[in-house]
């Protein structure tokens, strides 16, 4: 497959081929000719001499500082390398490879004044699988993600580290490995490279691909918990959902009943209502579907927005300086998403509770083991849960409410949404442990009960597939490797 940028039409199907899938990645001939023409205009200003921001003066606070026609070059080098500052673990592959992709789509509009040679280097690392090695912290979310951009402009002058083809190669080995040469920038070229919200879109764009996944997977293992707790079905009556009248709580009921279809289990237990964790199922996943929906409407728009600055408008003739590198929108819809993944982790290890106690498993052993005592059975799995759905308490406070002055002050308000996307990423990483366990716990109760003869097509399908890769737990042992088993089932999408 191959992804062809236009600057306006990336979807976040096209970062997942192009960030998991290794699909590689060319420019429309429109967004050649719009990068041919942004260029040209940045080579009609520095010709003119007229003072514009990022071209020929300082950056920050020192915009009001002018740059000699002989300094631009070096300028935007000392802007990329001063700038290449931040810390700790890396991106993984992934993140650094829909960050790249963002910021290829970014260039390819032609508001940003690169050349062409600059976007197809920067084309080139996408192509043949050069990984940036782009620390994870240092950026404040405006200006956009200055920090982990810079790491990633390094490559492309012959500086920095990467990996290639498994080898962790430093400055001009990087580009000699893949036959390629580094660039030297020309004016705005630096800035169109690191100023925008290109890494914090892009690992937003993998956390929401992944959440959507989750989702459906969490639906699937209440299904599962139904059924081996032979709950009732009226809380999923569309009936009830229409007088509510949320899309989410719709299709989440809908969803759900789809996946009990056939089923023999479901409304066997003698209790009238069912506590919660189940007979919310509809509002609590159907309120994070909702989520989903609105933050999929802000990557939609993030994905193809030009938030470099200043902007060029070459058909107007004007240089437009404003503030589209600020993180505000990603900020709060990452934000968002964590907080309600970390609401899918805790109703998924509320149904596991009641699985795993006696008092509440409607007849089920303690611990889904038999010979309690002498095995633990699954009492730990809930602790996991337990440490993972608390993490994620602390994870999911909201990091666009945080701002530090930054440059003087000239940069007085800032979004932190780079940090509130990798918060929301770790926090997607503790739900598919949850999810995991809910799902062998689901599992083993069934198999306990012998009625996996009676369950839904698509509950059946589910659990065949887990039995496929964890057999029945006849006493105790390394439990761990059936969590690995199911999660790597769960990542894979083979269920």
């Amino acid at each position: 497959m191959t992804i062809c940028l236009t600057g306006s039409a990336l979807t976040a199907a096209d970062v997942l081929h192009v960030a998991r899938e290794g699909a590689s990645v060319d420019l429309s001939d429109a967004a050649v000719q719009q990068i041919d023409r942004a260029s040209s205009f940045v080579t009609q200003i520095v010709e003119h001499g007229t003072p514009v921001y990022g071209i020929n003066t300082g950056f920050g606070s020192l915009c009001n500082v002018p740059i000699n026609r002989g300094d631009l070059s070096r300028l935007q080098e000392n802007l990329v390398v001063s700038h290449a500052v931040g810390v700790g673990p890396f991106f993984a592959e992934d993140e650094a490879r829909a960050a790249m992709l963002v910021r290829a789509n970014t260039l390819a509009s032609g508001h940003s004044g690169i050349r062409l040679e600059v976007e197809r280097l920067l084309l080139s690392l996408l192509n043949e699988h050069v990984y940036p090695l782009i620390p994870t912290q240092g950026s404040l979310g405006a200006s956009g993600d200055l920090a982990p951009l810079a790491s990633l402009a390094l490559v492309l002058i012959g500086k920095g580290q990467a990996q290639v083809h498994g080898q962790v190669l430093q400055g001009q080995d990087i580009l000699q490995a893949i036959g390629q040469t580094a660039v030297t920038l020309g004016a705005k070229e630096g800035l169109a490279l690191i100023n925008g919200t290109a890494v914090m879109t892009g690992v937003a764009a993998l956390v929401f691909a992944d959440a959507e996944h989750l989702l459906h997977l969490a639906n699937v293992a209440a299904a599962l918990t139904i059924e081996a707790l032979g709950a009732r079905l009226e809380p999923f009556d569309p009936r009830i959902a229409s007088l509510r009248a949320h899309p989410g709580q719709e299709s989440v009921a809908a969803e759900v009943l789809a996946c009990l279809d056939h089923s023999r289990l479901t409304g066997t237990c003698d209790d009238v209502q069912d506590a919660y964790s189940i007979r919310c199922v509809p509002q609590v996943h159907g309120a994070i579907a909702d989520t989903l929906t609105f933050v999929g409407s802000v990557l939609a728009s993030e994905l193809n927005a030009v938030t470099d600055n200043p902007l060029l408008f070459p058909d107007d003739g004007d240089v437009l300086s404003g503030g589209n590198f600020h993180g505000e929108p990603v900020a709060l819809a990452m934000d968002y998403l964590g907080i309600a993944l970390a609401e899918l982790a805790s109703i998924s290890e509320r149904r596991t509770n009641r699985l795993l106690n006696p008092a509440l498993s409607r007849g089920l052993p303690a611990f889904l083991t038999r010979n309690a005592g002498l095995n633990s059975g699954l009492m730990i799995a809930q602790y996991t849960q337990a440490a993972l759905v608390s993490e994620n308490k602390v994870l999911a406070h909201p990091a666009s409410v945080d701002s530090i002055p930054v440059s003087a002050d000239q940069e007085d308000h800032v979004s932190m949404g780079t940090i509130a996307a990798r918060k929301a990423r770790s926090i997607a990483d503790n739900v598919e442990n949850v999810l995991a366990i809910e799902l062998l716990a689901a599992c083993q109760a069934i198999g306990i009960e012998g009625s996996e003869g009676s369950l839904g097509t698509a509950t059946g399908e589910v659990f065949a597939a887990i039995r496929q890769v964890v057999p029945p737990m006849d006493g105790d042992r390394m439990y761990i490797d059936d969590i690995n088993a199911v999660r790597t089932l769960i990542r894979t999408k083979a269920i």
